[in-house]
């Protein structure tokens, strides 16, 4: 089952790093082009919010059942797992800064729905989303990509 899930989370990882990136830039680009607010400048962000969403909910999954988590083996203390880099990224980092990414893409989603003018709502998704992504690209375990 481990097996399983984990496919589908790194696969469904390629498509939120894709979502999430082309969202930045067109929070970016909409705000420095100065140009209007359109529907699919909400779809984009949406959807950015929605796989997001998915791969925290994959993640969460992952977390309690992944041989990597060993929080509830009992066969490591923090201590240890702060020490090693790959227990640290796998049990501490990773899951984190991921749920940090999600937290500020939801606020960022939220926020600009709220605002009335087209300039205010580019340049909220572009703050959130802009940090956001550079969270997710920090804690990506790149050596299990490539």
């Amino acid at each position: 089952m481990y097996e399983a899930i984990q496919i589908v989370h790194s696969y469904w990882a390629y498509l939120v790093v894709l979502i999430v990136t082309l969202a930045t830039i067109n929070a970016l680009a909409g705000f420095f082009a100065k140009r209007e607010y359109a529907p699919k400048d909400f779809r984009v962000s949406l959807f950015a919010l929605i796989v997001t969403h998915i791969q925290l909910l994959i993640g969460i999954i992952i977390f309690f059942v992944s041989p990597l988590v060993v929080w509830f083996s009992g066969t490591h203390k923090m201590g240890e797992i702060m020490k090693d880099a790959t227990l640290r990224l796998y049990n501490v980092e990773h899951p984190i800064v991921m749920i940090l990414t999600i937290v500020f893409i939801t606020m960022g989603y939220s926020k600009h729905k709220k605002k009335l003018t087209s300039t205010p709502k580019f340049k909220t998704l572009a703050i959130f989303y802009t940090i956001a992504w550079i969270l997710m690209l920090s804690r990506i375990p790149w050596a299990q990509w490539f």
